[in-house]
C-alpha cells in the first residue's frame, strides 16, 4: 500500500486479507491458497484469495455469543464491495476498496 501512496487503507486491506485467509484456511481442506493484491484502476485496490474448494462462501450473522462467523461480515464492513469469483477448479474471493492516493 505504501508503494501506491495509499497506506492510508493499509489497515483495513489487512484486516480483509486476514479474513479471507482465514477463512480459506478454515472452511477448505486446501494445503495451498493464493493471495493477491492488484489496483486495477488508481483509487481501486482488490485483494483476493484463491482456493481449489468449489464450495461458495456464505455471509452469516453471528450471535452475540458465537466465537465465529463473522468473517465475511468483517470483510462486507470493511470493503467498498467483495464478491466471488467461480473458478474451473476452484474460486477466488476478493474485497475491494476505494483508496486515492494521499496528498
Amino acid at each position: 500500500m505504501a508503494v501506491w501512496g495509499i497506506e492510508h487503507c493499509a489497515d483495513a486491506a489487512a484486516l480483509i486479507v486476514s479474513e479471507l485467509v482465514a477463512n480459506a484456511v478454515d472452511h477448505t481442506d486446501c494445503r495451498v491458497i493464493r493471495v493477491t493484491v492488484t489496483r486495477p484502476t488508481p483509487g481501486l485496490v482488490r485483494i483476493a484469495v484463491v482456493d481449489k474448494c468449489r464450495t461458495l462462501p456464505v455471509l452469516r450473522t453471528a450471535r452475540t455469543d458465537d466465537e465465529r462467523g463473522r468473517g465475511l461480515a468483517v470483510v462486507e464492513e470493511c470493503a467498498w464491495r467483495w464478491g466471488v469469483d467461480r473458478l474451473p477448479w476452484g474460486k477466488r474471493v476478493w474485497g475491494e476498496l476505494k483508496c486515492e492516493i494521499d496528498g
